[in-house]
């Protein structure tokens, strides 16, 4: 009976590799779709640049319009970050609609924002508390200028 289990597992795990190899053939082994940008509508250009580049520490990339209404940044592999001129002012947000980074230290990004004097909370709301998930990770969340939601959190997989 041990014997069967054992070979039971052996081919399943057989099977799952010659999956697993079969898709990657297919796609050549890349993915097949991956992110390429994220464009955000803001109102004032200049404030939610500084504030991309000053708080959240994201490095400015060339863009191709050159016509004052767009500010790229990169987001590394993930891709990147697109900030477009011209939405209207108080838009209300819901912070289920969010945007989230990781970073190496919560700690050392939470007196970032503290130095910029950006407010921000724990998911119920509580000022200047993280929030503890049940897995030991750390996340704030705050607003950019134009109220859209960021979470940062200290993720294992900056660890």
């Amino acid at each position: 009976m041990r014997n069967a289990l054992r070979l039971l597992l052996l081919v399943i795990f057989s099977l799952s590799l010659h999956a697993v190899k079969a898709q990657s053939e297919d796609s050549g082994g890349a993915a097949t779709i991956k992110l390429n940008h994220i464009a955000m509508y803001v109102h004032d250009l200049e404030k939610s640049t500084a504030f991309y580049e000053n708080v959240l520490q994201l490095k400015q990339i060339p863009e191709p319009f050159k016509d004052g209404l767009h500010t790229w940044f990169t987001l590394g592999p993930a891709g990147q970050l697109h900030l477009i001129q011209g939405a209207e002012q108080n838009i209300k947000r819901d912070k289920n609609d969010h945007m989230c980074f990781s970073v190496l230290s919560i700690e050392d990004f939470i007196s970032n924002l503290d130095n910029h004097k950006v407010e921000y909370t724990n998911w119920p709301g509580t000022a200047k508390a993280p929030t503890v998930r049940v897995d030991g990770v750390k996340q704030v969340y705050f607003q950019d200028p134009d109220g859209h939601w960021i979470e940062v959190n200290n993720d294992a997989s900056m660890r």
